[in-house]
């Protein structure tokens, strides 16, 4: 079982950065593959970043070049730096861990339904 924990949300102006980060309890942290996703109401959750547990990331195109996604296995927690934030960039974001594969792909990494532990969600508001 692992509990994730989102923080660094927040209300910020258009151009701005963030930096959010997941704290993992367990053990076995560097075993999963880690991914933010974030959700606006009305709409499906939408995949935002991710990370495996060797390192490779993967972004969504609407945020590539602006968010960067890292992890410390030393802490047991990813982070989701955001910069040049816009008013679109606005939601609830979700930090995932995903085990259930010895070796996540990519397309693992990027689907929502391939994630086995989720945290609470941490608001980003963005104001134009």
């Amino acid at each position: 079982q692992v509990q994730l924990v989102e923080s660094g949300g927040g209300l910020v102006q258009a151009g701005d950065s963030l930096r959010l980060s997941c704290a993992a309890s367990g053990r076995t942290f560097s075993s999963y593959g880690m991914g933010w996703f974030r959700q606006v109401p009305g709409k499906e959750r939408e995949f935002v970043a991710a990370i495996s547990r060797r390192g490779s990331t993967y972004y969504a195109d609407s945020v590539k070049g602006r968010f960067t996604i890292s992890r410390d296995n030393d802490k047991n927690t990813v982070y989701l730096q955001m910069n040049s934030l816009k008013p679109e960039d606005t939601a609830v974001y979700y930090c995932a861990a995903q085990g259930r594969f010895g070796i996540s792909t990519m397309t693992n990494l990027m689907r929502a339904t391939d994630y086995d532990y989720w945290g609470q969600g941490t608001q980003v508001t963005v104001s134009s």
